[in-house]
């Protein structure tokens, strides 16, 4: 009897010893949660972060399990959602948006066990790493097919926000525009949001009015495309393909590639090789990539844009070279010279020959 309950004693905690080592086999998988600025129906930069997403399911299976958090706002609520993650046991964090920086580096700062991911910011720590695309190589593309397609000479820009990145974006389409159409003009509509529809048609209307025969944005619905593709202009996407809105409009789209990013990054923390650091790819890496171009572009404008995309790949062409002057006629780089990436991530200010300023 004493044998029995021995052996039966023995067998429960076999049992539970292999029930424990289950769950903690369970517990080896990888959380991941992400923040979005936006919702992720909205076709373009939100959207393609969850594209990225879903890579990271596709390429790992059940070694991963991920979240999201969409439209969520700066300041107080982006701080709330991503303390949230991260008390909610997710191992890596990555936080989508310029204005999620300082709350990203704050919650970092109670949990340092969890890797935080940082998009378009600049504040690093042992455990917050950031990253970036570089856009202005895409729009330095658009600019070069806008400048060879404007009949009006007059390009339409809708903004969001007056961050380096929006400003960089401005800078180098027109400085690409300009150096194939000496007479364009481009006029810039901030919207001071990154997702709101009736706002974006609202300025692209606006832009119309004012003699505008293509349209660029840098904001993430496709509400400027529609407008484009029913007033009979043209038009580019933005952070996706958003053909499907504007069939005849888009010209091609700068896509929002951030798979390679996000495979690899998770890859990294899986095999133990995580570590903060800034990663900022463009063409080169495959983290900004172009729509197809639409077949009603003349073959020489589509020539023209391929080549000066494989040299800003190859690193033969650099979109910010001088001689180039500040707005105000200063000189920023002489002859020769290309922008360093610290004027590149500060940028606040227009080129010569844009009209208007940069708000404050």
């Amino acid at each position: 009897m004493k044998l029995f309950r021995t052996m039966t004693v023995g067998i429960a905690a076999a049992v539970a010893a292999l029930a424990i080592g289950g769950v903690a086999k369970a517990e080896e998988k990888l959380k991941i949660g992400f923040v979005y600025c936006c919702p992720v129906g909205d076709l373009g930069w939100s959207y393609e972060h969850d594209e990225g997403r879903k890579a990271i399911e596709e390429a790992f299976g059940d070694r991963v399990e991920t979240s999201f958090v969409e439209s969520v706002s700066d300041g107080p609520d982006a701080e709330r959602v991503i303390r949230q993650l991260a008390q909610n046991g997710n191992d890596m964090v990555f936080t989508t948006s310029f204005g999620f920086m300082n709350p990203t580096v704050k919650v970092a700062k109670t949990f340092g066990k969890v890797k935080f991911e940082h998009a378009t910011g600049f504040k690093r720590a042992g455990n917050v790493a950031t990253y970036s695309s570089r856009f202005y190589e895409g729009r330095h593309i658009l600019g070069l097919i806008a400048g060879r397609m404007t009949t009006t000479n007059t390009v339409g820009y809708v903004a969001s926000f007056p961050i380096p990145e929006v400003v960089r974006g401005i800078n180098a389409a027109f400085l690409a525009a300009r150096s194939v159409n000496p007479e364009v003009q481009f006029k810039v509509i901030w919207v001071n949001t990154w997702f709101d529809p009736g706002k974006e048609a609202d300025a692209a209307r606006a832009l119309i009015d004012q003699g505008a025969d293509i349209l660029m944005q840098h904001t993430d619905s496709p509400a400027a495309m529609k407008i484009a593709e029913d007033a009979g202009i043209r038009a580019f996407g933005q952070a996706s393909d958003m053909s499907r809105f504007g069939p005849t409009a888009q010209m091609t789209a700068i896509i929002d590639n951030w798979t390679p990013y996000y495979v690899a990054r998770v890859k990294a923390a899986l095999d133990g090789e995580w570590k903060s650091e800034d990663t900022w790819g463009g063409f080169s890496t495959g983290m900004v990539a172009l729509a197809p171009y639409n077949a009603n572009l003349p073959a020489d404008v589509v020539a023209e844009a391929e080549a000066a995309r494989k040299a800003i790949a190859a690193g033969t062409l650099h979109p910010f070279t001088g001689p180039l002057n500040r707005q105000d006629g200063s000189v920023w780089l002489k002859a020769g010279e290309t922008a360093p990436d610290g004027d590149l991530l500060g940028m606040n200010f227009y080129v010569e020959g844009i009209e208007g300023s940069v708000p404050q």
